[in-house]
């Protein structure tokens, strides 16, 4: 059984930082790419940042400089921080592992970035 947990979520004032996690079981977690998406109310989701097995990382751009994607494949845990939110961040955020035909999901984390 394949599980992917995020947490880290809440509420955040603009400017400030948060960290998600997610915590993965049930995959070989090295050999899968790992993202984080996140989608806005009324908006699709979209790739944020995602990570290789070897560490290879790409963002996209609204992230680039503000967000740092990372993994520790021993405990099998992907990370993103999260820094100079703003209020367009606002989303659900959500983890995922990929490879090959294989494409796994959390259940999704809530970021909300307000005064």
């Amino acid at each position: 059984q394949v599980q992917l947990v995020e947490s880290g979520g809440g509420l955040v004032q603009p400017g400030g930082s948060l960290r998600l996690s997610c915590v993965a079981s049930g995959i070989v977690f090295r050999t899968y790419a790992m993202g984080w998406y996140r989608q806005a109310p009324g908006k699709q989701r979209e790739l944020v940042a995602a990570i290789t097995g070897g560490g290879t990382t790409t963002y996209t751009d609204s992230v680039k400089g503000r967000f740092t994607i990372s993994r520790d494949n021993a405990k099998k845990l992907v990370y993103l921080q999260m820094n100079s939110l703003k209020p367009e961040d606002t989303a659900v955020y959500y983890c995922n592992a990929a490879r090959g035909e294989f494409n796994y999901w959390g259940q999704g984390t809530q970021v909300t970035v307000s005064s």
